[in-house]
């Protein structure tokens, strides 16, 4: 099985070892799905993120696993298909240990750096909007606004979970300041995702279209690696599971007459 992924480098998602084994997040769910769906092997093809899915839809890989948030807006706008969800970012406001904002009522005023494009950065702009910080300041890569953090250009910085973890090895010193703060969908697809089975954020694998027996094996897999608990101790194995990555999927209500 031909695999895209364009994330390579970025910790704890996927990267390469000195031997030129691949390793993190993607590369033991990969092994993973390899063995449970019966295939001889998998390999890993490192493209763009922008290739990703037109290389899938040429047939150049057979799915694309890097971290890709299932999106109704992706899956309608794109013609792809997602399988249930193995995994979940949250942005987290973050600040140096000895800040002195200790809850967000205490970001009045302050300045947050985030990624530019990204949806860390719509959460931050959000988070403004809201009265939580003045102004957002967005770089270019993922390790500037901890770079500005660092020489006291921003009073906080606001980016997922995984970022944190990667980041906290080249910055010490940082804290999380409240809860996670989930993704918000865009006004126009909001009622699309408040009926998907998935929460916001969650993250899948990518398969083409013409191809509903490929993510029919490929969601038995993850089901499976689910219930026996392999997600939970590979996400532990790399420092970022929490219990939010537990209840991905939404429970449905109750059937008229019956309590939870």
């Amino acid at each position: 099985m031909r695999v895209g992924n364009g994330l390579l480098g970025a910790h704890p998602s996927l990267w390469q070892d000195h031997d030129g084994a691949y390793r993190g997040i993607d590369a033991d769910i990969l092994e993973e799905l390899t063995r449970r769906m019966g295939l001889p092997r998998s390999e890993f093809m490192i493209t763009e993120w922008s290739t990703m899915v037109p290389g899938l839809k040429a047939g150049r890989w057979d799915i694309v696993l890097s971290d890709v948030n299932i999106t109704q807006e992706r899956r309608v706008m794109g013609h792809v298909l997602f399988s249930s969800p193995y995994f979940m970012l949250y942005d987290y406001i973050i600040v140096p240990e000895n800040s002195q904002i200790h809850t967000p009522a205490d970001m009045k005023g302050k300045t947050i750096g985030s990624v530019l494009g990204t949806n860390d950065s719509a959460t931050a702009h959000r988070l403004v909007e809201s009265g939580i910080g003045a102004s957002v300041a967005d770089y270019d890569t993922f390790g500037d606004p901890f770079l500005a953090l660092h020489n006291g250009q921003v009073d906080a910085v606001v980016v997922d979970q995984g970022t944190l973890h990667a980041q906290q090895a080249h910055f010490k010193g940082l804290r999380t300041v409240g809860g996670p703060v989930f993704y918000a969908p865009k006004p126009r697809w909001a009622a699309a995702e408040a009926a998907a089975p998935y929460r916001l954020g969650s993250e899948g694998v990518v398969v083409p279209e013409r191809c509903p027996d490929l993510l029919a094996a490929i969601d038995i897999a993850l089901d499976s690696m689910r219930k026996d608990g392999t997600i939970r101790t590979i996400l532990k194995r790399y420092g970022v599971w929490e219990p939010q990555q537990d209840h991905l999927i939404k429970t449905p209500p109750a059937p008229s007459g019956e309590s939870d």
